[in-house]
């Protein structure tokens, strides 16, 4: 059980689980992917579940007592319920989109909650050998260096990264825009991101 082994030691595990899947992912970047569906928009390969079945199963070895939620196998069966044990929270290919793409911002990302709060998390980006770990009270690091979100406090002088999102409905894509053009006047046009990266790669910026 997560009380009887340290937070570094889960995240040991973690970080092992990411770097594998990263391997899977590394391995079937440039090769030709068969895609399927899950809804209007988002797109799920072989990868995203051979590695989510990888994690799931490193993971199980060494905390068969635990709870599991997976992006895709929750796709699938429906909604899982987060409950107070340990969970393990994964979504094995961040990036599907991109990944079919051929573009290198994806990642595999695993987090811990116990009693039903954020304890540890990982993010790996396999293209760009880029490790995110954190441990809650912590800190975050990247590749094993203390990161954090930037002091500026005065939108003018920041780069403001944004995204779409999945939902493309008329009433979701009309609140996205309205929010983007209130903040038009108030940020320079050439310190716009449109973050195809998603919110994960922001961090990397701050």
């Amino acid at each position: 059980m997560a009380q009887k082994d340290s937070l570094e030691e889960l995240l040991v595990q973690a970080v092992d689980a990411a770097k594998s899947a990263g391997e899977i992912i590394r391995s079937a970047f440039y090769q030709t992917k068969l895609v399927e569906h899950k809804g209007e928009v988002d797109l799920v390969t072989e990868t995203d579940k051979k590695c989510e079945e990888f994690i799931f199963n490193f993971l199980k070895q060494h905390y068969p007592d635990h709870k599991f939620i997976g992006e895709e196998t929750t796709a699938a069966c429906g909604a899982t319920e987060l409950t107070d044990e340990p969970t393990w929270i994964v979504d094995p290919l961040d990036g599907t989109t991109n990944f079919v793409h051929g573009y290198p911002f994806v990642c595999v990302s695993i987090g811990l909650t116990i009693g039903r709060i954020p304890t540890l998390g990982v993010v790996y980006n396999p293209i760009m050998d880029e490790l995110f770990t954190a441990i809650r009270g912590k800190g975050a690091f990247l590749n094993g260096k203390p990161i954090k979100v930037s002091s500026q406090s005065e939108l003018v002088k920041s780069l403001l990264a944004t995204e779409s999102g999945i939902k493309l409905d008329k009433s979701t894509l009309d609140a996205t825009t309205n929010r983007i053009n209130s903040l038009l006047f108030k940020v320079p046009s050439d310190e716009w991101l449109l973050c195809i990266e998603s919110l994960w790669d922001c961090m990397r910026k701050a």
